[in-house]
């Protein structure tokens, strides 16, 4: 009979099963400084009783003017840049507000037929804006000076609903005949890449923050299409094995999308008004996770950039904002202000406060997030600060 130590499996104790490990917690666990966080608090005889919750106030911290909004779920009016300015397209002007010192300024040019703007986007250094009027021109404008430097000619025959950054030369659009678009922008060719899978307007594009390799697309549709960048083929080639997950689970369009930021496998999608549900995916294997009916059509969705939180907008009957624990999907709070349905969301990129607008020419600032507190960066909260090195 073989001795118990002639079964035993000898491995290299220095490399542990990958199969084994949380590679995104692993990683959110070596760039996030660390805070301790307590579930319960004690009182006096050292029993625990239950943390109070944070209050989130009801009504707007602050109301700006925003004309000339279009009511019209294929498009993406709003975004706020990682230098803390918050843009808005009104008709054909883009207006800026920097939220740091409350300066407004706006871009314009003249454009032949007065096609109003379909969709902005900055890029995720803050340096360059998008901007896709009617006619499908794309412009892609340095915000400090208000210069164009880069203009492309659009396609008469569709124009762009949507657009998301995967770096800061690297731009994708989707289209109002289902196409989604990758370009260049330092490039004369700049068209590199396409994904076809979507038979209407595009009107939603996200790339997963932590890693850039996947995008989510939802349309008008009602798919929601996982595309993995690795997969992707160039331009003109054959287009085969680029999707990665077709999701079919929704009623009604899906404009509603957003990544997990520190769970990089986690995408949460929300549908129209035949649908009203948010669903919640394990986009490794296509899973539902959840899905939770909201009881009116969730117009856009974002998730906290610090803790597990997640603020959807909705349309009739309320036109509010909902926050919601994640991982229960409890209601934390519901505010109510706007008289439309609510398609425009964007957050702070410093956290705490969300930008609301809609047809009722509203702009609307909610402190919803709890702000971070700023973090002492010593030996106690940076991991692995007090080695030299690692071996």
């Amino acid at each position: 009979m073989a001795s118990s130590r002639s079964r035993r499996v000898e491995y290299d104790r220095f490399i542990p099963f990958r199969s084994a490990m949380d590679m995104d917690f692993a990683r959110c666990a070596l760039i996030i400084p660390f805070r301790p966080q307590r579930d319960a608090q004690f009182d006096k005889d050292n029993r625990p009783h239950k943390k109070q919750q944070r209050r989130i106030p009801k009504d707007a911290d602050r109301t700006l003017a925003a004309y000339d909004i279009l009511d019209d779920d294929r498009l993406n009016l709003l975004d706020w840049e990682s230098n803390n300015v918050l843009a808005i397209g009104l008709s054909d002007t883009v207006y800026l507000w920097n939220a740091a010192n409350e300066s407004r300024t706006k871009f314009s040019r003249a454009v032949k037929d007065k096609s109003p703007i379909t969709s902005i986007s900055w890029s995720p250094d803050g340096k360059v804006l998008a901007v896709i009027f009617g006619n499908s021109d794309l412009d892609l404008v340095d915000a400090a000076i208000g210069r164009v430097l880069v203009g492309i000619q659009g396609d008469s025959h569709s124009f762009v609903c949507s657009l998301a950054w995967r770096s800061n030369r690297i731009l994708t659009t989707g289209r109002s005949d289902g196409s989604v678009v990758d370009y260049d922008i330092r490039k004369d060719d700049r068209t590199i890449c396409d994904y076809k899978g979507h038979r209407l307007e595009v009107c939603s594009l996200k790339w997963s923050e932590l890693f850039g390799r996947y995008l989510a697309s939802g349309g008008k549709d009602k798919l929601v299409h996982i595309w993995d960048a690795r997969m992707a083929v160039a331009n003109h080639h054959p287009r085969q094995h680029q999707l990665f997950h077709k999701i079919s689970k929704h009623t009604s369009t899906v404009r509603a999308l957003d990544w997990c930021p520190t769970r990089s496998n986690l995408l949460a999608s929300g549908g129209g008004h035949n649908d009203q549900c948010i669903k919640l995916w394990n986009t490794v294997n296509g899973v539902c996770l959840n899905s939770i009916d909201t009881s009116s059509e969730v117009c856009a969705l974002l998730w906290e950039k610090n803790r597990s939180e997640l603020l959807t907008s909705h349309g009739f009957p309320n036109n509010q904002l909902t926050s919601w624990n994640y991982i229960s999907m409890t209601r934390k709070v519901e505010l109510f202000g706007h008289s439309s349905r609510v398609l425009y969301l964007a957050g702070s990129p410093l956290g705490g406060v969300v930008a609301s607008t809609v047809e009722d020419e509203a702009l609307r600032l909610w402190n919803v997030f709890e702000t971070p507190k700023p973090l002492k960066l010593d030996a106690n909260t940076v991991p692995f600060a007090q080695f030299s090195v690692i071996r």
